[in-house]
Parts: C-alpha cells; sequence; structure tokens
C-alpha cells in the first residue's frame, strides 16, 4: 500500500521549530523510523508551505492512503478541504501538538470533516498511529 505524508507550512523546520511543542526530531529522521516500522508500506512524503502545491499533489491521486498535517492550512483552507472531499481512500488529519489546547483560532480544523479520523497530541507517534490505522 502507498501511503502519501503530506506536511502543510512551517512543518519543514520540525526539529528546531518551537521545540517545546513539537519535540526535536526532523521529519526525514522520523520518516527513517516509520519506514523501517512499516516496510510493508510504500511510505512517500511532500511537504510545502504553498497551499496550492498541495492541492496539485493531492490531485496526482498516486496514493492509496493519506496522512496529512495540513498545518496551518488547517485552519482556513477550505480550497484543501474541497480537496480532501473528492479524494475517496482512506485519509486521516494529524496534528503533533493538541489543538484544543492552543489558541482559539487554531482550536477549529475546516479541513478534518473530509478525513476520515482526526489524531492531535500524540506529538510525532502521531503519524505512526494514523499509518497503524490503515493496516
Amino acid at each position: 500500500m502507498k501511503v502519501l505524508i503530506i506536511n502543510g507550512p512551517n512543518l519543514n523546520l520540525l526539529g528546531t521549530r518551537e521545540p517545546e511543542i513539537y519535540g526535536t526530531i526532523s521529519m526525514e529522521d522520523y520518516l527513517d523510523t516509520l519506514r523501517s516500522e512499516f516496510p510493508s508500506f510504500e511510505l512517500e512524503y511532500y511537504q510545502s508551505n504553498i497551499e496550492g502545491e498541495i492541492i496539485n499533489y493531492l490531485q496526482k491521486d498516486e496514493f492509496d492512503a493519506l496522512v496529512i498535517n495540513p498545518g496551518a492550512f488547517t485552519h482556513y483552507s477550505y480550497a484543501i478541504a474541497d480537496c480532501l472531499k473528492n479524494i475517496n481512500k482512506p485519509k486521516v488529519e494529524v496534528h503533533i501538538s493538541n489543538i484544543y489546547k492552543r489558541e482559539e483560532f487554531r482550536q477549529k480544523s475546516v479541513t478534518a470533516a473530509n478525513t476520515d479520523a482526526v489524531l492531535s497530541g500524540f506529538g510525532m507517534e502521531g503519524y505512526r498511529l494514523a499509518i497503524l490505522s490503515l493496516k
């Protein structure tokens, strides 16, 4: 099974960005861990700070399941929400921090309604749990 993992804006800074919230491990290092734990899955990773690039990548439709952390786009990207609505494959939204313990504007996800599940507050383990849910 090919699983596409997509991260939105500023998540290219994982490992150095606000480590008290997002931890100290880079996404690249964590991907190595995921790939060793799930050798039967083909894990593809894409990150962009640009909303339209994320939509274009999703519309390629070259995956069997999706794990997405839209980052800040979670809270206001109706364009990504519409794109997710048209994907008829398993989809899990992941948030490293517990968005419900953050600022008020971060407590609403406009994209979540178009996914099958949401994981929030498990740190980087949220990606692992999302993949486990796809087994």
